[in-house]
């Protein structure tokens, strides 16, 4: 055990919590915080992690990370702090609890609601009248075709006006059929509006997406090369936590959840897609490697 380890350890004693505990807290596998006790960190996913799990770790136990970087820099190994991720769950979603984050995710609900509401009336409004419209037309059809059946009766002799009463009522029932028709033609169906995912909130690392139009919640996440992801539900329940790989692909069925939170360790080498559709990072990959992601589904109206 390194000096680093055992004074790590003895503020989590000093807390009275178990490696359980602190892998409930920081979501970092308990196999992980026990390397770091011992200064074994060859166990660990990569180097650029030994860092971020330290200090981690040391935020969890009430230690400043930044005095033990630089009390104990011959312990840690050295890598370039530019892309180290910082995995600090507890940190990334204090902005979403804020009074500001929060108006600010109402009030692109609000505005949805106003446009499907405006999409509704226009619906209401139009169609009724292009339905008069049709029966004008088809009003003004029989009453020419009546007339011009009442000429030829006036100028067919007496002896042909069985004939002609006849040809009237085939007029007639030809007419009813076409008016059903344009009626039906007339009383065409209202598309479902689509699927549509937009940004709600960007707050630093985190993104917040809202999810409409769709009952549908199927996550995918893929990775081009090593990243490491947590995935969370609206209870805050672990659904996915470890290292993905070039090809490796995972796949989450939200749709009786509806939320879903997403660490996303290394956001140049992650894809992730809902409901088949490519989310675009909102932060770009190259300026923060580490990024959390959040989707919601709103309520159908």
């Amino acid at each position: 055990m390194t000096e680093l380890g055992a004074r790590l350890k003895e503020a989590r004693e000093a807390k009275g919590y178990s490696l359980d505990d602190l892998q409930n807290m920081t979501k970092i596998q308990k196999r992980y915080l026990m390397g770091i006790e011992e200064g074994n960190y060859d166990m660990m996913p990569g180097k650029f992690y030994v860092r971020a799990f330290i200090k981690q770790y040391a935020e969890a136990v009430g230690l400043n990370p930044e005095m033990i970087f630089e009390e104990y820099s011959n312990d840690i190994p050295v890598t370039n702090t530019g892309d180290l991720p910082e995995l600090s769950r507890v940190q990334s979603r204090k902005p979403v609890s804020q009074s500001s984050s929060k108006v600010m995710n109402v009030i692109p609900r609000i505005l949805v609601a106003l446009f499907v509401i405006g999409a509704i009336f226009v619906v209401w409004y139009l169609l009724p009248n292009q339905i008069g419209n049709d029966n004008a037309g088809t009003d003004d059809t029989q009453e020419e075709s009546v007339d011009y059946s009442e000429s030829d009766e006036v100028q067919q002799p007496d002896d042909e006006s069985g004939d002609s009463e006849e040809s009237t009522d085939a007029d007639s029932d030809s007419e009813g059929s076409e008016t059903g028709q344009s009626e039906e033609e007339s009383e065409e169906p209202v598309e479902e509006p689509s699927q549509e995912i937009t940004v709600a909130n960007v707050s630093g690392k985190e993104t917040t997406y809202e999810l409409k139009n769709t009952d549908d919640f199927n996550l995918e996440i893929s990775a081009t090369g090593d990243t490491w992801i947590g995935v969370y539900n609206s209870k805050d329940e672990q659904l996915f936590n470890q290292m993905m790989k070039e090809g490796d692909t995972q796949t989450f069925e939200l749709s009786q959840d509806g939320e879903a939170f997403i660490v996303v360790g290394n956001a140049s080498a992650t894809n992730i897609k809902v409901n088949e559709e490519q989310i675009n990072y909102e932060v770009s990959p190259t300026e923060v490697v580490r990024q959390d992601i959040i989707i919601r589904r709103s309520a159908q109206e």
